[in-house]
């Protein structure tokens, strides 16, 4: 049963994300870097007391543990966030097809960059039902539609979507290999820290003056919400599960993101699953299932 955490715990991190692009819509009008710079601000803050306790620890990272620091809070916290905030504005966070993108493809990019820089071992079977999770991801976003029927803002919300993916991808590999040096807590306090820092650089160079940059009270609470659910906490959750899961492996439990964000669709809009959705939502189930069970015997 132990063994199970690790994998449960990376697919509630995935629950939570999916619901995320619901409570981003009410940030619409809010510039993406003021977002990503107060929402890992406030992230940070809630970890604070975790960077003090493990201080001594901190100073004693190598450079390529910070090399790997900066690069899951640049490419993972600001670009990746950035990347996809962009695309869900182009279809006014309405069109499933962003979400597709981001979970067909990051496994992609994940499970190369965890061969390359990891050493992680890719077995026939695993690819099997890698092959097989993603296809599923395709069916339950897509059903039997074609990518041909997608206008202009959303090939432009695709292109942004696989620049996300390529982002969160290699920031799940470096992350992966932050965490055989350091404990998922200080790893989690770190990367929201460096996000909000690197993200606030970045809206001042953009922005010039601050002063006219604000949220309303319902825009705050939001934000808060998200800190508290698909933002920090998911993250805490993520990480832990990585600490403990290959890269690549972990990268495929995402894959609960599309299926929980159709099921999400159709309690809320009352949209029924094809059965293209309902074949793509066993082939994921299923090839997590054996994938657990491959983990649980090694």
């Amino acid at each position: 049963m132990q063994k199970f955490i690790p994998p449960i715990a990376v697919i509630i991190a995935a629950l939570l994300w999916s619901v995320d692009g619901f409570l981003r819509q009410e940030l619409y009008s809010v510039s993406s870097f003021l977002i990503i710079t107060l929402e890992h601000a406030l992230g940070a803050i809630i970890f604070l007391p975790l960077l003090f306790r493990r201080w001594n620890e901190i100073r004693s990272i190598g450079q390529r543990g910070w090399i790997s620091l900066l690069w899951i809070s640049i490419c993972g916290g600001v670009m990746g966030t950035f990347f996809y905030t962009k695309a869900l504005s182009y279809i006014q966070y309405i069109d499933l097809s962003v979400v597709v993108l981001l979970q067909k493809l990051q496994p992609l990019f994940a499970i190369s960059l965890a061969a390359i820089i990891l050493k992680e071992k890719i077995t026939q079977k695993f690819l099997l039902l890698a092959g097989a999770a993603m296809a599923g991801g395709y069916l339950v976003t897509f059903g039997t539609d074609s990518m041909a029927d997608w206008d202009e803002k959303t090939l432009i919300a695709a292109l942004l979507a696989t620049l996300a993916a390529f982002s969160w991808g290699s920031s799940t590999v470096l992350g992966k290999h932050a965490l055989k040096r350091l404990p998922f807590t200080t790893v989690t306090a770190l990367r929201l820290l460096l996000t909000a820092i690197v993200a606030l650089i970045i809206l001042v160079m953009t922005h010039g003056s601050l002063a006219d940059i604000s949220l309303d009270s319902h825009q705050w609470r939001i934000l808060i919400l998200i800190v508290l659910s698909t933002g920090a906490v998911a993250l805490f959750i993520y990480y832990y599960g990585l600490k403990h899961l290959p890269a690549s492996h972990a990268t495929l439990y995402e894959l609960t993101w599309p299926l929980s964000a159709v099921i999400i669709d159709w309690v809320v809009r009352g949209r029924i699953l094809s059965l293209a959705q309902i074949i793509g939502a066993t082939l994921i189930l299923g090839s997590m299932t054996l994938l657990a069970q491959e983990k649980r015997n090694d």
